[in-house]
């Protein structure tokens, strides 16, 4: 461990990660939080990620927590979000800005258990275009929404950086910006601009850097290209999810160190049990990465894989079905990171 890590600051010129790691994104469907903790550091003794349980408490639902504490927003006890938007003030900071609340209850049980590991761990928080749009659906105008977004986003990462430092002072960090309101940014009309949405995604970014590595996840076909520019050192998306279409762009991310957390489990259709189907489906995005010029070394050895997306909708059975599979997937890509370095010599 670097002397940056151990005064809890990550050096984000040097990897934290190593290649077939298997992490989580999102939400677990559990009502217990030390349940979904001891699940979470079996299936991810890696690289585990602090839980979100909205079935133990509607408060820790993404738009819940996101919207806590922003002047003119009230978030009651069941998760319902109430919206004043005369109140609501772009200047302002969050009333409450600390992490100590109701709806980071499930994240304090797991750092409690992880209290003073010097392995990474990783957390997320909701970005701000998905806050952004959120608010302008309560009927905030857009320019006070996105301000709004941008100050809050950028204030709950410091107090959740504050946060796992308090609990894992010497732990390398990798907090991911969730931003599912990205799905369609491919799609002509999509109604924020794109150089908002990089300005947006990286100002948070640039808040993190300097405690986390950073990723962005988003859960559907995207406008990768952007997403990039906005300059994560993890980009977090499901297999299939047209990341071919930006093939230069993933190359050069690849050169500059980047990683890419595959979504190699489904999370909103039927699985199965078999982990061979999932690891040929990675397999076979792969090829075609290659094919279009991808290095098909750095594509694999800088690879982590995860579900699709958060897993709030299954049953406590599936969610643990699902993790396995990432954990079996993630030995299938340890195994052949292995193969390829002997192979090469390296």
């Amino acid at each position: 461990m670097t002397a940056s890590q151990q005064h809890g600051e990550v050096d984000v010129g040097e990897s934290i990660f190593e290649v077939g790691w298997a992490t989580s994104i999102g939400a677990l469907p559990h009502v217990d939080p030390v349940e979904a903790t001891e699940l979470i550091l079996r299936t991810q003794p890696d690289l585990p990620a602090t839980p979100t349980l909205p079935r133990c408490s509607p408060l820790e639902g993404m738009l819940p927590q996101a919207l806590w504490g922003v002047r003119g927003v009230q978030v009651d006890p069941d998760g319902q979000i109430r919206v004043d938007p005369s109140l609501v003030d772009p200047d302002a900071s969050l009333e409450d800005s600390g992490m100590d609340g109701e709806p980071y209850g499930s994240m304090h049980v797991f750092l409690d258990r992880v209290a003073g590991r010097r392995q990474p761990v990783k957390s997320q928080l909701t970005g701000p275009v998905t806050v952004g749009l959120a608010l302008t659906m309560f009927g905030v105008s857009e320019d006070v929404a996105f301000r709004v977004a941008e100050r809050v986003v950028v204030e709950r990462a410091a107090a959740l950086v504050a946060t796992l430092r308090r609990y894992v002072p010497a732990a390398p960090l990798a907090v991911f910006v969730d931003e599912p309101a990205l799905v369609g940014t491919a799609q002509t009309g999509f109604p924020v601009a794109t150089d908002v949405i990089i300005d947006l995604v990286s100002g948070v970014l640039a808040a993190l850097e300097h405690d986390a590595v950073t990723g962005v996840h988003c859960c559907g076909e995207a406008d990768w290209k952007a997403i990039l520019m906005a300059g994560p050192k993890v980009l977090s998306l499901p297999v299939g999810a047209r990341i071919d279409r930006v093939v230069g762009s993933l190359g050069t991310f690849l050169d500059d160190g980047g990683w890419i957390a595959w979504g190699a489990i489904p999370t909103s259709a039927p699985f199965g049990e078999r982990a061979g189907l999932y690891w040929k489906t990675l397999s076979k995005q792969w090829c075609e990465l290659v094919q279009q010029g991808a290095d098909p070394v750095l594509i694999r050895r800088r690879s982590l894989i995860t579900p699709h997306c958060g897993l709030a909708e299954h049953e406590p059975d599936q969610a643990e079905r699902v993790l396995r599979l990432c954990e079996l997937v993630a030995a299938s890509l340890q195994e052949q990171a292995v193969s390829v370095k002997l192979s090469v010599g390296a």
